[in-house]
């Protein structure tokens, strides 16, 4: 009964989100300049502003970017950004054991920092190298429909403002959401079934291999992910910060669900997660090895 409740806690807490998302998206995709209005999605504050976005401690920013993205309107870089900063309930964490703990209290700004720069660095970055057409997803109605204009290139006819901008978008954010409650009771029942603290004493390794294994557990679509890596971290530093770091750069949580519900897209999909975990580790191992050398958050 606990695993239902949390996973319908979650789901609820997105949905918003996603609401709002597809709403946005028909009101950017049923007007004519649509050119124009991927433009602003796309100019050269998109990273910084993703990035900013995603550390805010809610993982609804995550879903929002990964629909922006399937419908063409952000670049790769950008939903990188939003995805390394995103930490779900850490920062919650942190500062709850604030009061209490230094160890805690000591992290939340540095994590706050090096989440931006890696956030905004990497988005910048990559949407340097990759050309604007192979950044661009195309574009996509909420539907999955491609079109230029409107829906599957076909005026809403017959349609009144209220069921084109209202209605027709509660209804594929039901729908997806639907999608996200069954991977959250899914995993919810996993995890339960091994226990999160068997997961957090399975990291172990050293502090050259911790962030190896903490970014694979960040990977995981669940809010017990970011809530498993912080605790390991805050209770007697049974990981280092930049393990804690690497694990919470992968966590984008259910806006990774979002992006692998698009099976043509597959390869697309993998390459950005595995993108997501090759700079978590690098990270991760760096910090380490400062931490390592001067002492700092160990």
């Amino acid at each position: 009964m606990e695993v239902i409740l949390d996973a319908l806690k979650d789901t609820a807490l997105v949905f918003p989100f996603i609401l709002i998302i597809y709403i946005l998206i028909e009101l950017l995709e049923s007007g004519t300049n649509i050119t124009k209005s991927r433009k602003t999605l796309q100019g050269a504050l998109a990273p910084l502003l993703g990035a900013a976005t995603g550390i805010v401690p809610q993982c609804g920013f995550s879903v929002m970017a990964a629909k922006l993205y399937e419908n063409g309107l952000i670049r790769t870089g950008t939903i990188i950004a939003v995805f390394l900063a995103t930490s779900d309930e850490a920062l919650v964490i942190l500062l709850a054991n604030s009061p209490t703990n230094s160890l805690a209290a000591q992290a939340i700004l540095p994590l706050i920092l090096v989440k931006l720069i890696v956030a905004i660095a990497a988005g910048y970055l990559i949407n340097f190298l990759l050309p604007d057409k192979a950044t661009e997803a195309t574009p996509m109605t909420s539907d999955g429909c491609e079109h230029s204009a409107y829906s599957c290139g076909r005026e809403h006819e017959g349609k009144s403002a209220f069921r084109i901008y209202f209605v027709d978008p509660l209804i594929h954010s039901l729908k997806i959401t639907a999608y996200i409650l069954i991977v959250n009771l899914v995993l919810g029942f996993i995890i339960a079934a091994v226990g999160e603290d068997k997961i957090a004493s399975g990291i172990v390794g050293g502090i050259y291999v911790e962030p190896f294994i903490t970014a694979a557990i960040g990977l995981i679509p669940n809010c017990a992910s970011s809530t498993i890596i912080t605790g390991a971290f805050v209770n007697n530093g049974m990981i280092a910060f930049g393990s804690c770091i690497a694990g919470l750069c992968t966590n984008a949580g259910l806006g990774l669900v979002v992006l692998l519900k698009n099976t043509k897209k597959i390869k697309r999909n993998i390459l950005i997660i595995i993108t997501l975990y090759v700079i978590a580790v690098i990270v991760g191992i760096a910090l380490n090895a400062i931490s390592a050398s001067t002492g700092w958050l160990m």
